[in-house]
């Protein structure tokens, strides 16, 4: 089964950038061993559909908002995003979380109105520094499992970023993967992919998607160069 690979640009690029990242990657032609998603930012989904629309790369949004339409300043709806193409669309990122003070509850929402539009979400899960030192890492992440995943959950994806692990110069260890990984497939089943997102990069992408449970990963920084980001595709 091919690995799902999702490339978070964040809030980096522009139009050039776009054009210049991707010409070399959509050059690869096919990908035998990823499926591959490319997450730009709002302004960018239409530039980058029109350079991937011939390739087997396909489109995600970075968020979604939960009601169709609306007076919603700066927020997009997930029928825009299906006008856009958009195949995936993350919801749920811990910065969203801890920049826009973002629930489990919103997060659900977010998951359903994008599920209506037919737009598969990647809802993000992941424990902090205090909850993993305090041994409810596991226990956190269940419960946001349990108040953000919709009733129709076969049609999500699954993300786990340690949160703990970001921006802190320490890393979760292949134990720690395995560990977190197996109680997601135990609370979600099979047929949901669960991606890893955390540090991934061309070093570490290989090892970490031949984990048992690793369905895939979503990658931040090592997705905004061509040449690191075509080895984790090959891994």
């Amino acid at each position: 089964m091919k690995k799902l690979i999702v490339a978070n640009w964040k809030m980096n690029g522009t139009v050039i950038f776009a054009q210049k990242l991707l010409a070399p990657i959509v050059d690869q032609k096919t990908f035998p061993l990823s499926e591959v998603v490319i997450c730009p930012p709002f302004p960018l989904l239409h530039t980058v559909r029109d350079i991937i629309c011939e390739s087997h790369l396909r489109l995600g949004a970075q968020d979604c908002h939960h009601e169709s339409s609306g007076a919603f300043t700066g927020n997009v709806s997930t029928s825009l995003l299906k006008e856009m193409e958009c195949s995936f669309v993350i919801v749920g990122h811990s910065e969203r979380r801890l920049h826009n003070h973002e629930n489990n509850a919103l997060i659900k929402e977010k998951a359903i109105a994008a599920i209506n539009d037919n737009i598969t979400p990647i809802i993000c899960i992941g424990e902090n520094l205090e909850a993993r030192n305090n041994a409810q890492a596991i226990t956190t992440v269940i419960k946001q499992l349990i108040e953000c995943l919709p009733e129709s959950k076969s049609s999500c994806v699954i993300a786990y970023e340690p949160i703990w692990a970001i921006g802190t110069g320490m890393s979760a260890t292949e134990d720690n993967i395995a560990e977190m990984h197996k109680e997601i497939r135990n609370f979600t089943g099979t047929g949901i992919k669960i991606l890893y997102g955390g540090s991934v990069n061309a070093k570490n992408a290989a090892s970490i998607l031949t984990i048992d449970n690793v369905d895939g990963v979503l990658v931040g920084g090592a997705s905004l160069q061509a040449d690191t980001f075509i080895e984790i595709i090959n891994h």
